[in-house]
């Protein structure tokens, strides 16, 4: 078997996969004053103080920092990868299609990077559904560090203007080598993006644009790399309102009304 660790960032209490390949963090726990009774972010060295604006990052920031293990991966609580196709629709049950360490293992016989298969938003370009639906300001400020600091990766960038999906969620299990290599490249980035932006403008939701961008990130810098990987599915452990979400992105596209809430 593999020595793989994947962490589940998480802020409240939840059902977790019954398998010592999952690590539950508590992320954002130096802000809260409860105990999940979870690992939390905020221990060794990290950056949990950041999470209202990095999300589960502060909990990959955690991982790369203090975990040894040879494959370090990132899901969420309501969401993980999955090989097997899922017939219920009871939380409690989906949760019995997560990836276990033997499927796990078994992919990372073949590749050292498992990623969720790619989101495809069909009428609309990556960087224009990040326009619609969020402020664009500070990815286009992403662009111009990324051109200052790591100009080489600025082709990559600007296929985000013609692709229609990504590889989303910042999920991921990688190679441990793979894991340092993109973290010290990803958090350069952003340590730099919050130089110059101020999160405060905006309101709760769309200040933590850190996560939402990264997810953009991944791929470029994959591309670049000239990664190989395999994708697998992603199952949501709690129902998605798909007409909901649907109608959203719709309003987002042809009136400008920008999101409002995760879904």
């Amino acid at each position: 078997m593999k020595d793989v660790k994947i962490t589940i960032a998480t802020h409240k209490k939840y059902k977790m996969p019954n398998d010592n390949i999952y690590v539950p963090i508590h992320v954002g726990k130096e802000l809260k004053n409860e105990d999940l009774g979870y690992e939390g972010d905020n221990e060794g060295e990290n950056i949990s103080s950041k999470n209202p604006y990095f999300c589960e990052l502060t909990g990959l920031y955690w991982a790369w920092k203090n975990l040894q293990n040879e494959y370090i991966g990132l899901a969420h609580y309501r969401r993980h990868f999955s090989v097997k196709k899922c017939k219920s629709k009871i939380p409690e049950e989906r949760m019995d299609y997560v990836l276990t360490k033997e499927e796990a293992s078994k992919i990372l016989e073949r590749t050292n990077i498992i990623l969720p298969k790619k989101r495809n938003y069909y009428i609309e370009t990556i960087y224009n559904h990040y326009k619609h639906t969020m402020y664009i300001e500070p990815l286009d400020e992403t662009r111009k560090i990324i051109e200052e600091m790591y100009p080489d990766y600025l082709p990559q960038f600007d296929r985000i203007y013609k692709k229609t999906s990504a590889h989303m969620f910042n999920m991921f299990i990688m190679n441990r080598e793979i894991l340092d290599e993109y973290c010290e490249w990803l958090f350069s980035i952003l340590f730099e993006l919050e130089k110059r932006i101020e999160v405060n403008k905006y309101d709760d939701f769309h200040a933590r644009f850190f996560g939402r961008i990264s997810e953009i990130l991944l791929d470029i810098w994959i591309e670049k790399n000239n990664l190989s990987y395999e994708e697998v599915k992603v199952i949501d452990i709690e129902r998605v309102n798909w007409i909901k979400k649907g109608s959203s992105f719709l309003i987002a596209k042809f009136t400008g009304k920008k999101y409002s809430k995760s879904f």
